[in-house]
């Protein structure tokens, strides 16, 4: 059982949904990351996504696109994102983190090196945006022998020829993207993403997180209301953007959380 299988029993054991936070690894820089990674759990943050910064984000909006090129001018690098994780994991040994990203930096480093380093850095899941199910010997099944679950996206456009392929080799969740898109553009709403998850939900019986489009504590908790939990990314991102001090946006991720939970 990993982390991730590990939290969702203990909320599906409170009767809670899980709220999952998004940030750039290294965002505006290493220091104010770290600290912001840190104090997420104490934010009410159930599962921590890291996200790689990488040169070609194809699937991010601008907010995230220009997080990763902050962090990547700041100097951040898959090590020292695999760093953050061990530092975090000396203070911390319950938070799930998944690391999120695209493949080309994994390649680099090669994939036996890369899922050695992630797991002994306190890694317990990835989500490789640009490796459909059709790659699956490349990471996804490496990954799932070395420990770490491999989550997959489900989108509004995955229809019921592909999502059993979609699901094939999924672990720990299913990510469900309430929108057609990127990151970051339109608004989620509960009354279209409801009968997604259903739909999804009656094919496995992995937990079913809803992300993009979610902004607020009221949206937060209206998704969390018809799924297994909300994930926030763009938002919690745009306020560092505004340099906004890291207790403000832990406040801020705070809400959401609560948001969730109250679902």
């Amino acid at each position: 059982m990993t982390r991730i299988d590990a939290k969702f029993a203990e909320l599906q054991a409170a009767g809670k949904k899980a709220f999952v936070a998004y940030v750039m690894a290294g965002d505006p820089d290493y220091d104010t990351s770290l600290e912001l990674i840190k104090g997420l759990p104490g934010a009410g943050v159930d599962i921590i996504e890291m996200g790689m910064p990488f040169t070609d984000p194809m699937a991010d909006g601008e907010t995230i696109q220009l997080a990763g090129q902050r962090a990547l001018a700041g100097g951040q690098t898959l090590e020292k994102t695999l760093a953050m994780a061990t530092e975090f994991r000396k203070d911390n040994q319950t938070t799930p983190i998944v690391m999120m990203g695209y493949y080309n930096p994994i390649y680099n480093r090669g994939v036996d090196k890369f899922l050695a380093d992630a797991k002994a850095a306190g890694i317990d899941g990835l989500i490789v945006v640009d490796l459909p199910p059709e790659e699956d010997d490349e990471l996804c099944i490496p990954a799932q022998k070395a420990g770490l679950n491999f989550i997959r996206l489900a989108t509004p456009t995955t229809d019921d020829k592909r999502l059993p392929k979609v699901l094939q080799n999924t672990s720990g969740f299913v990510y469900y993207v309430s929108i057609t898109g990127i990151t970051g553009a339109a608004a989620a709403q509960a009354a279209d993403v409801a009968p997604e998850v259903a739909r999804i939900k009656a094919k496995t019986d992995l937990p079913v997180i809803v992300g993009f489009g979610i902004r607020s504590p009221e949206t937060s908790r209206e998704i969390a209301g018809v799924a297994d939990g909300a994930v926030v990314g763009s938002a919690i991102v745009a306020k560092l953007a505004e340099g906004v001090p890291v207790p403000q946006v832990l406040d801020f991720v705070k809400g959401l959380a609560d948001g969730a939970h109250s679902a």
